[in-house]
């Protein structure tokens, strides 16, 4: 096929620029929302007194999913494969297995006030607020054991699963951690400086805490934790959420963006009318968050993070996508990826380590024809063999990469 040109190279460094571009709301205003959760291509959105919604087109139109929920206080929401569950302030768990159309109450809770929910494998793990704090359910609900002991705050906000671990978040008693899903619980919590834990976020090999003291990191499975919160000016975090290797803290000063591991944070609250953030989510090429009064708001993905282009061309030689071979390979700590497409289609190239965690996404939108050179930043990555891969339309592929420091 004959070389089509259609622009000169571009050979300089090319940021997006996110100084000028700002939030927009995306719905539900007047509404208190207190979680945000993502199931395919459907948001799920839970409330302080107005139920569940459902957003089926990255939240320009919101629909009540409330059927047979008999209460409207819905704190936690989590997704296990076609199930998707919420947990309420005052009446337990409900399960819907119809993408939200109608909901059934599980089974009877000691402590109904639920505040935390997460799934691993066929485990459902319910935080609530007070008694034994945890549950297990491994029958979707339709039976619920405690799963507490060792806890000495059982006043549960956060729920998370890394690997094998169970981290829970308390209410003034710091962090704890059970690695025989939740038979037992251990204290940890050494380094924090504040106790009152509202989210736990796991990002690659790191663990994110947000508490009313700011931002907390371990890198050691939550043995230590170590303050990450140079930059935010209000450190009372109430919720974080990863792309790749940025983070979003949600505080009462808006949302910040730490792109380095919170070493530092930017705020990106242009737009904003609340900015009292309870609740982030990360959902296709949108950021999305929910406020304390005045609903959801949404921003592309690409005003915030600053994605590096170090060369586009406009031309293609012949008619297939083409994914080379980074280079230099082995790199310490970056280096290039090159890939061409030959007609404009939705783009994604992505970082994943070894086990197959997704650590980073360079590219995540519709991209024109065209040959594009991006440099891949591992400073914040272990040595290593990782693996990198491009889906352009129904193009895929996946190549190796080696990470020596």
């Amino acid at each position: 096929m004959k070389n089509i040109y259609y622009f000169v190279a571009i050979s300089v460094v090319l940021f997006y620029s996110f100084l000028n571009a700002q939030w927009i709301q995306s719905g539900l205003d007047g509404t208190y929302v207190r979680t945000i959760n993502v199931s395919g291509t459907n948001l799920f959105v839970g409330t302080s007194a107005d139920g569940i919604f459902r957003s089926t087109n990255d939240g320009t139109s919101w629909t009540p999913v409330n059927t047979g929920l008999t209460n409207l206080y819905v704190f936690a929401f989590t997704v296990s494969g076609t199930n998707l569950f919420a947990g309420t302030e005052g009446s337990g768990v409900f399960r819907s297995t119809n993408n939200g159309t109608s909901w059934n109450a599980t089974s009877t809770l000691v402590n109904p006030y639920v505040y935390a929910l997460t799934v691993s494998g066929n485990n459902l793990f319910a935080g609530t607020d007070g008694d034994d704090g945890v549950y297990l359910s491994t029958n979707n609900g339709a039976s619920w054991i405690a799963a507490g002991s060792g806890l000495t705050n059982t006043r549960i906000r956060a729920l998370t699963i890394s690997g094998t671990n169970l981290f829970t978040g308390t209410f003034g008693g710091g962090i704890f951690l059970s690695t025989n899903n939740g038979t037992s619980w251990t204290p940890a919590s050494t380094g924090l400086t504040n106790t009152y834990v509202n989210a736990i976020t796991v990002s690659g090999t790191n663990l994110f805490a947000s508490t009313e003291d700011g931002v907390f990191l371990s890198t050691n499975n939550g043995t230590t934790w170590t303050s990450a919160s140079a930059g935010l000016t209000n450190t009372y975090t109430h919720a974080i959420a990863d792309f790749g290797t940025n983070l979003f803290a949600g505080t009462e000063d808006g949302v910040f963006l730490s792109t380095n591991n919170g070493t530092n944070w930017t705020q990106v609250s242009t737009g904003l009318t609340n900015t009292v953030i309870w609740a982030l989510a990360v959902s296709g090429t949108y950021l999305f968050a929910g406020s304390n009064g005045n609903g959801v708001w949404r921003r592309p993905l690409d005003d915030i993070i600053p994605v590096e282009i170090i060369s586009f061309t406009a031309s293609v030689t012949g008619n297939a996508v083409t994914l080379r071979q980074s280079y230099p390979n082995p790199f310490n700590p970056t280096t290039t990826i090159s890939f061409s497409i030959p007609s404009s289609a939705f783009t994604s190239l992505k970082i994943y380590d070894i086990l197959g965690n997704e650590v980073a996404t360079l590219v995540n939108e519709e991209k024109p024809t065209g040959s594009y050179d991006l440099t891949f930043d591992a400073s914040s990555l272990s040595s290593g063999t990782y693996f990198y891969k491009l889906q352009a339309g129904s193009f895929l592929e996946t190549k190796k990469m080696v990470l020596l420091k």
